[in-house]
């Protein structure tokens, strides 16, 4: 096995294109163990938006702040429950945050961001992009993250 893990092809008999990459590649076994996080939103399971309130005139008032606690916290209770309690947000390694404005919303995102991970030496790797919309127009962050908990 390569260090890197075992690779998966969706048809190991075609023959090698220009290109070589494996379509997944399964991580070793260990100890720890990889927890990958869909990109998520500021929606409660039960579908209640945070950060987001309607106006009497049906138009949204969005708080890009409340979004990200919001999210953020989502994070940590996924990284929870799929780690049976061993892990939380502070196993995130890699995060990727999409907002919708980065002019208007990177700031207040940064804020939130940096209330839970307060140093550098501590914070997991990101990278933060700009994008046009996400799939609900109340959504103006998403993130997106990898942790390693151990589960030993």
């Amino acid at each position: 096995m390569s260090p890197n893990g075992d690779a998966f092809l969706l048809d190991p008999n075609t023959p090698p294109g220009p290109t070589r990459y494996a379509h997944a590649r399964i991580a070793p076994a260990s100890a720890h163990r990889t927890i990958y996080v869909s990109g998520i939103a500021a929606v409660t399971p039960d579908g209640k938006l945070q950060g987001a309130t309607e106006d009497a005139d049906g138009t949204w008032t969005l708080d890009i702040r409340e979004q990200t606690a919001a999210v953020l916290g989502r994070i940590d209770d996924i990284i929870r429950g799929a780690s049976k309690g061993k892990g939380g947000i502070h196993n995130v390694i890699d995060a990727v945050v999409y907002v919708t404005d980065m002019k208007s919303h990177y700031a207040g995102m940064n804020e939130e961001w940096n209330k839970v991970f307060t140093d550098r030496v501590s914070a997991p790797a990101r990278a933060t992009i700009g994008v046009k919309e996400l799939p609900d127009p109340r959504f103006i962050v998403e993130i997106k993250a990898v942790a390693v908990v151990d589960f030993e």
